[in-house]
């Protein structure tokens, strides 16, 4: 049945407000598809323009009994409408917004990782390189440039020549710079080219 004037609105209103469902149905019928085609061409999505009309009429049902029936129930349901529109796209933009810095965040925490995981790698490269070194120039390598001491305390330490010491950690640098690439270039390999 179609809604004639706004007598008969009014009645089904009055209706409505006493908890009739048949009047409340024929409010729905009536607006539903104006609601509808005016939702859809906000959202762009059948799916959330249903999911919109359905929360809109659900509070119609479950405010009822304080329409004011003296004043436009088209108004009133186009009003509500906007405002779950408006609400559809803030929540939008929020998801977004947390889809956005869980990204960033996961991103940082995989490059954090991955960063680690090479710091390992390296670390345990050149322990290794460091353990190939003749005795002498290991000590001297850990003595100078793990614990930090200064050419003229090793070599008081030793007993031997500060162009000594800078001899053998040259040499051990050289070493362990050819040991290093060796090594990474065979961890590369066995990454690109496993087994």
């Amino acid at each position: 049945m179609a809604i004639n004037d706004q007598l008969n609105e009014s009645r089904l209103l009055i209706s409505l407000q006493k908890g009739d469902a048949k009047a409340f149905e024929k409010l729905y019928f009536f607006y539903g598809k104006r609601l509808y085609g005016n939702v859809l061409k906000m959202v762009k999505s059948t799916d959330v323009t249903e999911e919109i009309i359905q929360e809109l009429f659900q509070r119609i049902w479950e405010r009822r009994e304080t329409i004011d029936v003296t004043k436009s129930f088209k108004s009133y349901l186009f009003t509500i409408a906007k405002h779950l529109v408006y609400d559809f796209f803030h929540s939008q933009t929020k998801q977004r917004d947390i889809e956005s810095y869980l990204i960033k965040e996961s991103t940082s925490s995989y490059q954090h990782i991955d960063e680690e995981i090479a710091f390992k790698e390296t670390h345990a490269i050149l322990t290794n390189g460091i353990l190939r070194l003749p005795p002498q120039r290991r000590l001297i390598y850990k003595l100078c440039k793990i614990e930090g001491k200064s050419y003229e305390d090793v070599s008081h330490m030793l007993g031997i020549s500060t162009s000594t010491i800078s001899d053998h950690i040259v040499k051990a640098t050289k070493s362990l710079k050819a040991y290093y690439l060796s090594e990474h270039a065979m961890v590369l390999m066995i990454a690109l080219y496993p087994l």
